[in-house]
């Protein structure tokens, strides 16, 4: 996914551009790895070597190893579907399934 795809989803959706480093971390579930659906995403504030995107699909759980972290420049072959959203700034989430697109920003994150 190209920088100026991730550009054209903010620009479309009323966000700012905040790109995501490839050798920073996000958060991601396992359950992306099943094709569980619908794929979800949250972005909270960036702190140390990640940058604050949270990735599941399905139910999200509590358990504490819900969430693996992985280097961005690998979540093309976890998650693809997710690339197009990774743009979007702190504060912003999206929820995709086939079909269906949602993306919005929520406050209580930042």
């Amino acid at each position: 996914m190209s920088e100026q795809q991730q550009r054209a989803i903010c620009t479309r959706v009323g966000a700012p551009f905040s790109a995501c480093a490839p050798d920073t971390k996000v958060g991601i579930a396992r359950t992306v790895l099943t094709g569980a659906l619908p794929l979800h995403g949250l972005r909270i504030q960036p702190e140390g070597d990640t940058c604050g995107w949270y990735i599941w699909a399905g139910e999200r759980s509590n358990d504490p190893d819900f969430f693996v972290p992985l280097h961005v420049s690998h979540v093309r072959e976890w998650a693809p579907a997710a690339l197009p959203y990774l743009g979007l700034p702190p504060g912003w989430r999206f929820l995709v399934a086939p079909g269906y697109e949602d993306v919005w920003h929520d406050p209580q994150l930042v």
